[in-house]
Parts: structure tokens; sequence; C-alpha cells
């Protein structure tokens, strides 16, 4: 696969938007992995449970954020 790096950011946005529409007209359904119920499940379980902490949106952004610096 070729670097994109190469790219402007608007030729890489435009890609994006290319691809995106592509995808929103795929007629093909998509089928998520086995294991994609058995995750949310758990995560359903575990937040039932009082085990998962919820965050404001703008607030889990900048956990994310910090954990990745």
């Amino acid at each position: 696969m070729q670097s994109l790096s190469h790219l402007t950011r608007i030729e890489k946005l435009r890609m994006m938007n290319e691809i995106w529409d592509d995808l929103t007209h795929d007629t093909e359904p998509f089928q998520s992995p086995s294991w994609h119920e058995d995750v949310l499940k758990e995560t359903q379980q575990r937040f039932a449970n009082g085990e998962v902490e919820v965050l404001e949106w703008e607030e889990a952004k900048q956990l994310l954020r910090s954990n990745l610096k």
C-alpha cells in the first residue's frame, strides 16, 4: 500500500469523501464480526452492574487525548 503522506490535506479530504460516498451507496449488507455481539453484551452487563464510568463526550475526548501523549 502506498503512503498517503505525499497528498495534500485537500486531496486526502476528497479521497475520504469519495470513499464515504461509495460506502453509503453500497447495497451489500455489512455483517458484524461474531465476537462483536459478545463484547456489546459484556459492556451492557458491566454498565448494569455499575462497573462502567460514564463520561460526558468532551471529558472523554480530553481523557483519550491525554492518554495518547
